[in-house]
């Protein structure tokens, strides 16, 4: 049984009409808000892909997806998706669009072994986004103006939030932090990676962690990443790596750090390739999707995802993920939330 947070002294700030009146406004409020900084058209995408092409994301590699055949494509064996991550490169090269264009689209996953906590749900929804860059743009400080751009539709959404729905207060400070998981281990050594997640977004209020994937000098990754899309070993300055990373912010209701956003700039070929030999994956160079980036089919991008449920249930200050989004939980967690009061949809 995963660790469940109960509050007894919490109570939702709105409703179960007014949450789900609140939810739509912020989805339509947000997805508006990001398109108009970062430039982005909505495109329509798929809930499942053909298994083998290389396009799913891997996650860190051992999670199981939910597969079936299809019997009218020759038993063609198709799985749901992990995230859209690789999908959206190819769709801005095969929709044609150009330096400076991109595209967002609401990306729905199933992770069947996901630990269901408070946070964490069977069911995923984000807006995956994806915008084309030029090779000059590829460093450390245009990924911070990218990521400054998506917290400004962060903070106008919330400033949306508060003014439609009175009993909401804000949360978000004014600015948004950065630093780098190497800076965060030499601070604070003695804590675990989730920990000093923690640690640095109650002492800032958000914060973008720099460089999720890479080896750090203690010999371990602050967290996994696949290597075939955030690219996360190229040097961004002082010998530091990674041109990726988190968005958290702090959640008083959890009192924890909250992840919002993964996102980076995306591998080019040769750092494809230096992480595939990384991560002891380099059979996949033989896969569609890995050749096409290899052949120059595909344009060099940023890009990342947004969590839907995530974002309503740190605007509307929730407890669980499940009074934002209706999904399965175990049946002690239903029943410890029902004690409780928390209204699981």
């Amino acid at each position: 049984m995963p660790e469940l947070f109960i509050d007894e002294n919490y109570k939702s700030v709105l409703s179960l009409r007014e949450t789900e009146t609140a939810i739509k406004f912020i989805k339509d409020t947000f997805q508006e808000q990001l398109s108009n900084e970062l430039n982005l058209q909505r495109i329509s995408s798929p809930f499942f892909l053909q298994k083998g092409s290389g396009i799913n994301d891997d996650l860190n590699g051992i999670e199981k997806k939910v597969s079936f055949q299809i019997p009218d494509a020759e038993m063609a064996e198709a799985e749901c998706l992990f995230s859209l991550a690789k999908w959206k490169r190819m769709a801005l090269a095969e929709y044609g669009f150009e330096h400076g264009e991109g595209l967002y689209t609401d990306m729905n996953a199933l992770r069947p072994e996901e630990v269901l906590d408070n946070i964490h749900s069977i069911y995923v929804d984000q807006w995956d986004w994806e915008r084309i860059v030029s090779k000059e743009e590829r460093h450390l400080d245009f990924l911070k103006e990218i990521v400054r751009k998506i917290y400004s539709s962060l903070k106008s959404t919330e400033k949306a939030v508060c003014e439609r729905f009175t009993k909401v207060a804000p949360l978000l400070p004014e600015e948004i932090v950065f630093i780098h998981t190497e800076d965060l281990a030499e601070k604070y050594p003695d804590l675990s990676p989730p920990m000093r997640e923690n640690k640095v977004a109650k002492e800032h209020g958000a914060v973008f962690i720099i460089g999720i994937g890479a080896e750090l000098p203690e010999g371990t990754a602050h967290d996994g990443r696949a290597p075939d899309y955030d690219d996360w070993i190229t040097l961004n300055g002082n010998g530091k790596r990674g041109l990726n990373g988190d968005i958290f912010v702090w959640n008083p209701v959890l009192q924890r750090g909250f992840e919002l956003s993964s996102m980076g700039i995306r591998v080019d070929k040769k750092s494809l390739m230096e992480q595939l030999k990384i991560r002891n994956s380099l059979e996949r160079a033989e896969q569609q999707w890995h050749k096409r980036l290899l052949n120059d089919e595909f344009p060099l991008t940023v890009g990342g995802g947004i969590g839907q449920s995530r974002l309503c249930m740190f605007y509307l200050q929730k407890l669980h993920i499940g009074e934002v989004h209706a999904s399965i939980w175990p049946d002690e967690t239903v029943k410890r939330c029902k004690q409780a009061g928390v209204r699981l949809l």
